[in-house]
């Protein structure tokens, strides 16, 4: 990666981007899981790396690439292949986040969410239901959203207020969404609701719906954040909004049951993608360090500096074992409720911590608009929310290690 120049000057979009990822000798990983962690990250420097400034400047998507990604498994991989996918274990799947996350944490947060969806209507799904959603969004030809944060309940879950209620062959949905990825733009999406107890029955009356924008009438609108620009975040509203009785996923009071599975899934790729967007933060600071002069010598020399890489890597480091461990414990075919929880804290802040540390290295390059150190400081920000935040994630440990629930009800 050529010396940054200075601000005033700076290389135009094209010539910003990530430095080559060199990868390191990896003997935790099988002969199959390097070969796959390799290519990956091949295609993302060659395919994806040179156009992330252009699109996160414009705050938008490059909506080719969900379709162009599914050949490496990317869309359901870990899926069994009589449900489109390859049967990808959770290793895998961990090993693609991280790539995605080291290229570009927008990207990593919409195949999060088509995989939360995918997995959701291949276990939830009539056959029907699959034909019409889950096979062409496994080729890319969809976009997704999953409806569960609403403006006053994001972290409680079993908490949500959304209500559909039955009437006749039709649901009809009153209630909010609020930071829907993908929202505004998709095609359809996947609704949690409560359906009234006395209704239909069902404990909490969690259920999942699909959502499809040509049948159902609903307002949208995008939300402006300062984290993963080049998502649609979004609000969305139900005003008595008519959804098809067939729409319904699964059974009445099922909903919520199956979205804490999913939710396991997800911390999973949150992490990994944090690991991904540390080592990406890792390596840029590597470079800088080593081509960048003060006082007539590589700031790399100063023991400072040393200090501050030598902290980045070790939490990249225990990030990505932590990570690892998650994903394997799911592969032996254990819950990992635990482990998948351990692993989305601590990734979660230590992405932040690197970013943090990195943008140190680089003064005011760090902050500078355009290059990534800025963009990977915010996102890593946004990454210890979603999918539990940091102190849900620490009372669903202790939950797991006493045996006592800290919850006020049903968490997550």
């Amino acid at each position: 990666m050529p010396h940054p120049m200075p601000v005033d000057t700076m290389r135009d979009d094209a010539q910003i981007r990530m430095p080559m990822r060199a990868i390191e000798p990896d003997d935790d990983l099988n002969d199959s899981e390097r070969l796959l962690r390799e290519t990956v990250a091949g295609f993302m420097a060659r395919e994806v790396a040179p156009t992330v400034e252009s699109f996160e400047q414009r705050e938008a998507f490059d909506w080719t690439l969900p379709a162009r990604l599914a050949q490496f498994g990317y869309i359901g991989g870990f899926l069994e292949e009589e449900q489109g996918g390859y049967g990808m274990s959770h290793m895998d799947y961990a090993l693609l986040m991280e790539e995605a996350g080291y290229c570009w944490h927008s990207l990593r947060a919409i195949l999060n969410t088509v995989n939360m969806a995918a997995l959701l209507l291949a276990r939830l799904g009539t056959p029907a239901q699959k034909e019409r959603y889950l096979a062409p969004l496994l080729q890319g030809r969809l976009r997704v959203w999953v409806g569960i944060t609403e403006p006053e309940h994001g972290s409680n879950v079993a908490g949500l207020q959304t209500r559909a209620v039955r009437q006749g062959d039709q649901y009809v949905v009153n209630g909010s969404k609020l930071w829907i990825t993908n929202g505004a733009i998709s095609e359809f999406g996947i609704l949690m609701a409560r359906v009234p107890q006395g209704s239909d029955g069902g404990p909490h009356g969690i259920t999942a719906f699909i959502v499809d924008s040509s049948q159902t009438q609903f307002e949208k609108r995008r939300v402006k954040t300062m984290v993963l620009r080049s998502t649609v975040t979004s609000e969305l509203s139900f005003v008595d909004a008519r959804v098809p009785a067939d729409n319904m996923l699964g059974e009445v009071g099922q909903g919520l049951k199956n979205i804490l599975l999913a939710l396991s899934f997800g911390r999973l790729s949150v992490a990994a993608g944090a690991v991904g967007a540390a080592q990406a933060a890792l390596d840029l600071s590597l470079d800088y360090a080593r081509t960048r002069r003060q006082f007539g010598t590589p700031i790399g020399s100063f023991q400072l500096i040393q200090k501050m890489i030598v902290d980045m890597r070790v939490r990249t480091d225990a990030a990505r074992q932590l990570v690892r461990r998650a994903a394997r414990t799911l592969d032996r075919g254990h819950p990992g409720r635990m482990e998948c929880s351990i692993a989305k804290l601590y990734s979660a802040q230590a992405a932040h911590e690197v970013a943090d540390l990195a943008l140190q290295v680089h003064g005011g390059m760090g902050y500078s608009e355009g290059y990534p150190i800025e963009r990977i400081y915010r996102d890593t920000r946004g990454a210890v929310i979603p999918e539990g935040t940091t102190e849900i994630q620490t009372l669903i440990i202790g939950r797991e290690l006493l045996g006592i629930s800290a919850f006020g009800g049903t968490g997550g």
